[in-house]
């Protein structure tokens, strides 16, 4: 899937212009049809078009699997359950080199493929993720809510990770990326957070970076139920704990400061 574009210059020379990176936007969804419908519509309306959008379906009983029909995304089914079974699927079906995740709740901005490209314009980079903003409620908090949650977020997983983390309703990492980790996940664990999953095994060999450029509106529904919010929590714990005592925090940060002293020491010229 991957374009080479051409110019021509003054002379009539033609010049080769590095590739252009394909996108793939895969969102998991399970009975959320409403608010899927309202996601197309601003994936319809980006300034640069992914070369598809895949919806996974997650067991869903409302209309889910028609209004995915009826944006033309392309639709996989996937009846195990667990956010990353379900977004695990989506990426294995993937065409694109870029594989860009967000949620049904959530509303990118036109240009957010795009800063989605972008951000992978080091070669080095292989996974991305960003921040957010709330869609909905007061004005003053749209920002202040998601900035104080990613804030308490970052801080806490970098540690833990050594590493940026990713956050699962605006992330992307490149298909050969995934096509390492992707028999590691568990993906098989209906309590596992999918985005922090992969983080731990991408991160152990991959690069990931924030991009502060990459911002996605989300719903302010994770912020409004406190039982649900409860859950949440748990099941970040739930995340970390299953990769314990082989991830726990000064092993994982012993094995990447290694790792990162041998790559270096890879590509030093003697």
């Amino acid at each position: 899937m991957t374009q080479v574009h051409t110019r021509s210059d003054a002379a009539g020379a033609t010049a080769r212009i590095e590739p252009a990176l394909t996108v793939s936007v895969v969102i998991p969804v399970r009975d959320d049809a409403d608010l899927l419908r309202r996601c197309l519509r601003s994936l319809a309306q980006q300034t640069l078009a992914p070369c598809e959008i895949i919806v996974v379906d997650n067991g869903s009983h409302d209309e889910t699997a028609a209004v995915a029909r009826a944006a033309g995304a392309v639709l996989v089914r996937q009846s195990e359950p667990g956010v990353l079974a379900a977004s695990a699927a989506g990426y294995d079906a993937a065409a694109g080199d870029l594989l860009a995740r967000l949620d049904a709740d959530c509303v990118p901005g036109a240009d957010w493929v795009r800063s989605v490209v972008d951000a992978f314009a080091d070669p080095a980079v292989d996974a991305v993720t960003g921040g957010a903003h709330l869609v909905e409620g007061p004005a003053r908090m749209r920002r202040l809510v998601p900035a104080a949650y990613l804030t308490a977020y970052f801080a806490v997983l970098t540690v833990t990770l050594g590493h940026v983390p990713l956050f699962g309703s605006n992330m992307a990492m490149r298909r050969d990326a995934w096509a390492d980790v992707s028999a590691e996940v568990h993906r098989h664990d209906e309590l596992v957070h999918d985005d922090l999953d992969i983080a731990f095994h991408l991160g152990q060999t991959h690069t990931i970076r924030y991009a502060p450029d990459l911002s996605m509106g989300i719903s302010a529904r994770p912020f409004g139920d406190l039982r649900s919010f409860a859950h949440r929590v748990r099941r970040g714990f739930h995340s970390v704990i299953i990769h314990w005592p082989r991830q726990f925090p000064p092993f994982r940060w012993t094995r990447l400061a290694l790792h990162a002293a041998r790559r270096t020491g890879a590509t030093t010229p003697r």
